[in-house]
């Protein structure tokens, strides 16, 4: 039985979570500023070096998630029933060697566009069973307690990264050449693995409850978890919907800054990097919001308001008006998302079981990917029918919708504490 009051009882404020969180933060932070130098590099290689068109940029981003997630689905019983620090490192091996094969295969004059396609997939299931292997070693690794303190870490380091990265990885391409992000990327996944094994300690080996329950039952285990839980499940439709929505407008709102509106490279990277700080912002807040308010007060309110900003971007004109209505567009964002996702990720390991975490993780992420993947190729299509500022204005009031099924996680909540009795 999940301890209710245990998430939203006091929590711990700037203390050290120990040298063995110490290591796995290191991994994470590592590994994640990696990914963002080198983002978009597989798409600005492939209209660069492959002469790739629009579609298949398309192709390869939305492909590379929804195969990726497809791989994935039997990974989470695979990861569920085995040590967490040796999956964690057997992913982060491979997408090493994945990702180093680009510009191998560059020096050698022998990259393709199937090429990047396959390393995408690849990193992209290898990510997800990673994901879900960290989690539940988090869970195992901090007390329950610290857990949103090290979630909101974890939240810190990724916004950091979106803040630095692109920018320095964008001029690290234009003194080097388009595969140097890619071959920084891929130490990065070799430095995460070294990381990881330096946390030490003994690591017990998961057993079945039921070794006799079926396979099927495994890979079912997950979802089932999620979709049958009365807080999680809003929370997961919820999180998919606005995650897919916000992510399918962003290569339209690329389109339409660097094309129609005629923004330069620097001020489309000022628009999205300058407001990341928001994500420092909120994920600092997130702790102090939770023991003021509670956590399904948070979850509420910040899950809600991180759905009334995407709209305006459909308002974006050019020159420094729409520059500035960009960034504060972004910034509200980012600061709701900041204080929402460190929360979000503490209340779903506070409520799943231990025998349970890499598989709900991993079917979370696996849905979140086929959502974005599905929905970015859809939002394509009707740009190409609408334009993309209509489709950008449609999804920004779809996204508006989503914060009905938030009210119904939080009235479940309700119901739950008061089934737990007060210690």
């Amino acid at each position: 039985m999940v301890d209710v009051g245990l998430f939203e009882g006091r929590v711990a404020m700037g203390r050290s979570l120990g040298r063995r969180f110490g290591w796995l933060w290191a991994a994470y932070t590592v590994s994640t500023v990696g990914s963002w130098l080198a983002f978009d590099a597989f798409p600005l290689i492939a209209v660069v070096v492959l002469h790739a068109g629009p579609t298949e940029v398309s192709v390869l981003a939305a492909a590379g998630l929804a195969v990726g997630a497809v791989v994935a689905v039997p990974l989470g019983p695979w990861v569920e029933f085995h040590r967490k620090r040796p999956v964690m490192v057997a992913m982060d091996l491979t997408r090493f060697a994945a990702v180093l094969s680009v510009p191998a295969a560059y020096a050698l004059g022998r990259l393709s566009f199937a090429h990047l396609l396959l390393v995408s997939v690849v990193v992209a299931a290898a990510g997800i069973a990673f994901r879900a292997a960290s989690g539940a070693h988090l869970k195992a690794l901090v007390p329950s307690a610290d857990l949103l303190v090290a979630n909101a870490r974890f939240e810190s380091t990724t916004w950091t990264a979106t803040a630095l990265g692109p920018p320095l990885g964008g001029a690290a391409i234009g003194l080097f050449g388009p595969v140097t992000t890619v071959l920084a990327d891929a130490v990065s996944y070799l430095l995460s693995a070294a990381a990881i094994r330096a946390i030490g300690g003994r690591e017990p080996r998961p057993r079945r409850a039921d070794p006799a329950r079926s396979r099927a039952g495994d890979l079912l285990g997950g979802w089932r978890h999620i979709l049958t839980h009365p807080t999680l499940r809003p929370l997961f439709l919820n999180a998919v919907l606005v995650n897919g929505l916000i992510l399918a407008t962003s290569p339209l709102l690329a389109v339409l800054m660097l094309g129609p509106l005629g923004f330069a490279p620097w001020q489309y990277g000022l628009a999205f990097g300058a407001p990341c700080v928001g994500g420092l912002i909120g994920s600092r807040l997130a702790r102090r919001l939770v023991a003021r308010f509670g956590a399904y007060r948070v979850l509420l309110v910040a899950g809600a308001a991180r759905a009334g900003w995407s709209v305006w971007l459909a308002l974006v004109r050019p020159g420094l008006t729409g520059l500035v209505l960009v960034i504060a567009v972004e910034l509200g964002l980012i600061t709701c998302m900041g204080v929402f996702n460190p929360v979000l990720a503490t209340h779903r390991l506070a409520h799943t079981d231990d025998r349970l975490v890499a598989r709900t993780l991993s079917a979370w992420s696996v849905g979140s990917n086929a959502a974005v993947a599905a929905l970015t190729a859809l939002w394509g299509l009707l740009a190409a029918v609408t334009g993309a500022r209509a489709a950008i204005a449609l999804a920004g009031l779809l996204l508006l919708v989503t914060p009905v099924l938030l009210p119904g996680a939080a009235r479940a909540a309700r119901r739950e504490r008061e089934l737990v009795p007060s210690a």
